[in-house]
């Protein structure tokens, strides 16, 4: 079989990194073919909408609404999919599959929930599937896990890969603002959807999470069991007695190797505030890595918007692209071969942050020292801020290393006492104990 001259590529999706892809695609072109020794043409686009101006310049013919132009031309090469969501994208990308097409997308949803079986389609039909968009928007942190530390057994890999709830959380701590005042500033900016649940509640890096963990430690695709915490419920408060403690507030997503299982959780963070990535803050992104071999690595740029995610899908293109000019095509890896199985929230292990409103009496700390104590929870410092004898005021308790299992029970145990006025609150601790 000759090998081809060049590269034919269709994009379904012509939104706000559809926009981006092809720019790059058309404006970059020359760049493209200098490095890749062979053309990459954009062939055809396909959207709903025809008549929006997204300022990038189409020969007539290219742009239309019939996704059969892409999909079942048999001179488009590689497949990108930029429409997001569950339904149709997984049909079209199954159909492209089955039709010998090379996939790429940044739709981080489809591939957590439903990545199994597109991996496993791409597999018996030997094509490849690009998803390195899909996670960090222009960080390339999936060609880092596949290609940069395959030599590494990964031991831990820690996100901030929300921009939205990143920007959220810096505002807070830099103005001392609350939560649904900094939401709405977002939403204004168009740094936050007018539906923000997915960013706000964790399920977004959630997602994100599912992916990053599938690739560094062999695991099926395992959305359903990530652990999901938003970032509705920090306030102020908790973000100036996070300072005073020597940490910031962060919605990290964690993927650990510990006690013969995985930890995959996504949940608001104290981390110290010496840990470079404790510094990243606004609409950035940032995963740090860490492996046997190489030790600690951190990844840091913009994890969203046109031009970044573009960049990272053009680079997909590119890789896929080198494949098939050179007679050399690999197939997608193989999902899901390790047997570790994902731990459930309540058998980790961290340290803690309370934040308990008790009624100002004496005896009050006492009672709730011994709770935790009952239930091996050792106490490293306290805060109580203000003195109103007799009403309610802030208590806060830093822990040493406990079990969550233990936490939850204490915080029950502590929630029925008559000298304490609410819920207690608490937030998980990473870094190390001094």
């Amino acid at each position: 079989m000759p090998k081809k001259k060049g590269i034919n590529v269709g994009v379904i999706g012509f939104g706000t990194v559809g926009t981006g892809t092809v720019k790059i695609l058309r404006e970059n072109a020359g760049i493209l073919s200098r490095r890749l020794g062979f053309p990459v043409t954009l062939k055809r686009v396909v959207d709903k909408d025809l008549k929006t101006n997204r300022g990038v310049k189409l020969p007539k013919g290219m742009l239309t609404s019939k996704v059969d132009a892409v999909l079942e031309d048999p001179e488009i090469d590689i497949v990108v999919e930029l429409i997001g969501g569950i339904r149709p994208a997984k049909d079209f990308i199954l159909r492209a599959i089955k039709n010998g097409k090379h996939v790429v997308t940044a739709n981080k949803a489809l591939l957590a929930e439903k990545g199994n079986e597109i991996f496993a389609a791409a597999q018996r039909q030997g094509v490849r599937l690009g998803l390195e968009a899909s996670v960090a928007g222009g960080i390339p942190i999936i060609k880092v896990i596949r290609e940069g530390l395959v030599a590494n057994w990964i031991l831990s890999v820690y996100g901030i890969i929300n921009g939205t709830a990143n920007y959220i959380l810096t505002k807070m701590t830099d103005e001392g603002a609350e939560f649904s005042n900094v939401l709405k500033e977002a939403q204004r900016l168009g740094y936050a959807e007018a539906d923000p649940t997915f960013d706000v509640e964790g399920v977004d890096s959630a997602h994100k999470l599912a992916i990053l963990a599938s690739l560094a430690f062999g695991i099926p695709l395992s959305y359903e069991k990530v652990y999901c915490e938003g970032i509705t419920k920090i306030t102020p408060m908790d973000i100036e007695f996070a300072g005073e403690l020597g940490y910031k507030i962060k919605l990290l997503a964690i993927a650990k190797a510990t006690g013969g299982g995985v930890e995959l959780r996504v949940h608001p963070t104290m981390l110290p505030v010496d840990r470079l990535i404790s510094k990243v803050d606004g609409v950035f992104n940032a995963v740090y890595v860490e492996g046997d071999a190489v030790g600690e690595t951190l990844y840091y740029g913009r994890g969203a918007g046109d031009m970044p995610t573009g960049s990272a899908i053009v680079a997909d293109i590119a890789d896929i692209a080198r494949g098939i000019v050179a007679g050399a095509d690999r197939p997608a890896p193989a999902f899901g071969e390790s047997s570790l199985k994902i731990r459930k929230i309540e058998d980790i292990s961290s340290m803690y942050y309370f934040r308990f409103s008790a009624l100002d009496r004496p005896g009050v700390l006492s009672k709730i020292s011994g709770i935790l104590g009952k239930n091996n929870i050792s106490i490293a410092s306290v805060i109580q801020k203000g003195r109103r004898v007799g009403e309610a005021v802030p208590l806060v308790v830093l822990t040493h290393m406990a079990r969550e299992r233990d936490i939850r029970r204490a915080v029950k145990q502590i929630d029925s006492l008559p000298v304490v006025a609410d819920r207690a609150f608490f937030i998980r601790v990473e870094g190390t104990e001094g």
